[in-house]
């Protein structure tokens, strides 16, 4: 059995605060868990229902285990409906953006996003078609919190990302700086190159005035039906798919 104090912790980690004061966040699922320990991030611990013992792969002697019954899981779980395992991993220390690594690749670059269903399902997007590298605004949505993480399902652990001050970032790009929005060049006439930075913005806002002003090459994803706009995540998708498709040819 837990006790009080590790099930207080652990809940503890719900909320941005403490996982900041930590220096750790929560994963759920099998699938999740075992894309982490294959990566160069570090397990603390994991706490399973009695079933999900078996599925667990070889791991590390320094990693803790703690079988949990279901409502002790319930009560350290994120999730409405517990998915029978959590693990809590160390934050590592922040990655530092080399500008030189985003040379020949594309990249996408996120101003403002605040869902964290969106981010998550962008860092999956990302990787999915190969992209490396995210690069944030320090007003994004913080990339540990427990729905962005859910929502990656294990792509978190393939893909750097990056806080930084984006103006001063791209002040300092020498290579396209491509901007999704609405009046823009169609992304079908868009001579992608090799490569370059993508764009996207707030979900209601849009791309703030002092990066809009940066970039280079505005693209927009025709609309043919009557939507006034895209999801972020939609967007990141199609361009992704667009920019991968070209890069490949």
């Amino acid at each position: 059995m837990l006790s009080k104090s590790q099930i207080s912790f652990i809940k503890s980690l719900h909320q941005k605060k403490y996982r900041k004061e930590n220096g750790i966040f929560i994963i759920e699922g099998i699938k999740s868990i075992e894309e982490f320990i294959q990566s160069n991030y570090q397990i603390h611990s994991i706490y399973y229902l009695a079933q999900y013992h078996s599925l667990l792969p070889t791991l590390p002697a320094n990693i803790k285990l703690f079988e949990v019954n279901n409502a002790e899981l319930d009560k350290i779980s994120t999730l409405q409906t517990p998915q029978g395992i959590l693990a809590l991993v160390n934050i590592p220390k922040p990655p530092v953006l080399n500008l030189v690594d985003l040379k020949n690749s594309f990249t996408l670059v996120l101003d403002g996003v605040q869902d964290p269903g969106n981010m998550g399902t962008i860092i999956r997007t990302a990787d999915w078609f190969g992209f490396k590298h995210i690069v944030c605004s320090n007003n994004c949505v913080e990339v540990y919190n427990p729905k962005t993480v859910q929502a990656t399902m294990g792509s978190l652990s393939r893909v750097n990302i990056y806080y930084e001050e984006l103006p001063l970032v791209l002040k300092n790009i020498k290579m396209p700086i491509f901007g999704a929005v609405l009046d823009g060049k169609s992304m079908y006439k868009t001579d992608w190159g090799n490569e370059g930075l993508v764009i996207l913005g707030n979900e209601g806002q849009g791309i703030s005035p002092e990066v809009i002003k940066l970039i280079t090459n505005p693209v927009t994803i025709p609309r043919t039906g009557g939507a006034e706009s895209l999801n972020v995540a939609i967007s990141a998708a199609i361009l992704c798919a667009d920019i991968s498709r070209n890069f490949q040819k």
